[in-house]
């Protein structure tokens, strides 16, 4: 089974792990990274016969947020249900609260998701691009996610 993470916002993050808890792949969100991976993924698992999963984190309206960011935002988490949709690819989508519960990160800034990212899966890349020296939080939020989806979703 392959389970994957997915935090949908404008600097989140795609990632999925296997069965054994390792990395296959941790990357910026981006619409092409969202499409490319998946279709690959969706490739491997007619190979192996293996299932996926996907939690998707589950995104709303902030409190300040400008109509025109809020209609841009909804775009995009409906072009990623619609992408896994098109690969037959089951997903749940979680409210932050809930899959950050389980890691005890609730009320808590994003650099407690790197580091419990960091020691949940050490020697992890949490680095953007090659340039980039600040891990992204939205990268290390997507591994959690996927193994939030491996330890609830089954």
């Amino acid at each position: 089974m392959i389970y994957l993470g997915v935090d949908p916002g404008a600097k989140g993050g795609l990632a999925a792990i296997d069965e054994n808890s390792k990395v296959l792949f941790a990357v910026p969100m981006s619409r092409e990274n969202l499409v490319n991976y998946i279709k690959k993924l969706h490739n491997d698992i007619i190979e192996t016969n293996d299932g996926v999963i996907a939690c998707v984190e589950k995104v709303g309206a902030m409190p300040g947020q400008g109509v025109t960011s809020m209609f841009s935002f909804g775009k995009s988490a409906g072009f990623i249900e619609g992408v896994l949709e098109s690969f037959e690819i089951p997903y749940q989508l979680v409210p932050p609260q809930t899959w950050k519960k389980s890691f005890s990160l609730l009320h808590k800034d994003k650099k407690a998701s790197i580091e419990t990212c960091k020691q949940l899966f050490p020697g992890v890349n949490l680095l953007p691009t090659e340039r980039c020296r600040k891990e992204s939080d939205g990268i290390s939020e997507a591994i959690l996610m996927s193994l939030y989806a491996k330890r609830k979703l089954k």
